[in-house]
């Protein structure tokens, strides 16, 4: 009887034992999904990458906001969407407006006219490029208000929707005077249209910087929304980044905004890790799965680095 005891118990903890190690395992793996961050010195030059859009054949135009001209990088990246790792990084040159920089912050491309269009965020004003480089002339019309943003709080997002024919555009922190972030669409004829609020997170302490980096299209009338919380002390050592990913669903119905947190992750800079990662830029290369660029401050002091990040997303249906 009492060696029956002892077998079921047996039984018993190691069937625990195995669903605790089954289930820390997957956490992990959730968590190095998550942080598999990679980065290509020799490929592609420090920047201070703002912004990511794909353009057709493994091509991405790249806005760094601090580049030497009006412009963007073409990067090619070949992408194995089974590992989730960018296998190969091909920088192929700057294409420059000939103007100077404005402190470039989104861009998205803009199928009916095959166009890019890029956010500034010292004028905040969002003009077309061709994919020479050039500008068309033209540029979104945007509200007089959006004009009153605070020095490097201004549009810092930028994306098209090409179900509802909408582009979307914010601030990377509420207009002087409001508490909401405004969202603002406009239509394929560059006009603005409907205005939604958005509610973002609170900064977790005083000496965390914080704000909204970028909108993303999704291709089904809803928008992803990143947010980043980022300290960095004194002697940096001990800086990390809090990344989370918002979904929304821009309606007739509300404008108040509901989001649904979908992602959650970490970086850090400490004696054992140099993973810090502020990103500013979100793509979609395919349903599902997301290309993220960090802004490394042109590789701040050799410390930090040009990280991307290919995951996956689950939105709910």
């Amino acid at each position: 009887m009492k060696k029956s005891a002892y077998i079921c118990t047996r039984f018993l903890m190691s069937g625990t034992m195995l669903r605790t190690i089954t289930l820390l395992f997957i956490m992990l793996h959730a968590t190095m999904a998550a942080v598999a961050q990679q980065h290509f010195p020799h490929d592609l030059p420090a920047g201070n990458y703002s912004g990511i859009c794909p353009i057709g054949n493994d091509r991405y135009a790249v806005v760094s906001d601090k580049s030497e001209e009006d412009g963007f990088f073409v990067f090619r990246l070949s992408l194995d969407t089974v590992r989730l790792r960018v296998t190969k990084a091909v920088n192929e040159g700057f294409r420059s407006s000939g103007l100077k920089n404005r402190d470039m912050e989104g861009i998205c491309f803009f199928p009916p006219a095959q166009t890019l269009f890029i956010s500034g965020e010292s004028d905040n004003e969002v003009y077309e490029y061709r994919l020479d480089g050039s500008r068309t002339g033209r540029r979104l019309a945007m509200p007089a208000v959006f004009h009153r943003a605070r020095r490097n709080l201004g549009l810092e997002s930028l994306t098209y929707d090409t179900l509802q024919h909408r582009f979307y555009t914010t601030t990377e922190r509420p207009l002087p005077g409001d508490t909401l972030l405004r969202i603002q669409a406009f239509d394929d004829e560059l006009q603005p249209t409907k205005q939604w609020l958005y509610r973002p997170d609170a900064p977790l302490t005083p000496r965390h910087y914080h704000g909204v980096s970028e909108l993303l299209a999704v291709g089904d009338g809803r928008l992803l929304v990143l947010e980043r919380q980022v300290r960095v002390p004194k002697k940096k050592i001990g800086a990390s980044t809090l990344i989370r990913i918002y979904e929304v669903t821009p309606t007739s119905e509300s404008a108040l905004l509901q989001k649904r947190l979908v992602r959650e992750w970490r970086t850090h800079l400490n004696l054992t890790s140099r993973k810090f990662a502020n990103y500013e830029g979100m793509c979609q290369p395919f349903p599902g799965l997301l290309l993220l660029i960090a802004d490394s401050q042109n590789q701040y002091k050799g410390f930090l680095r040009d990280w991307l990040l290919l995951t996956q997303v689950q939105i709910a249906d």
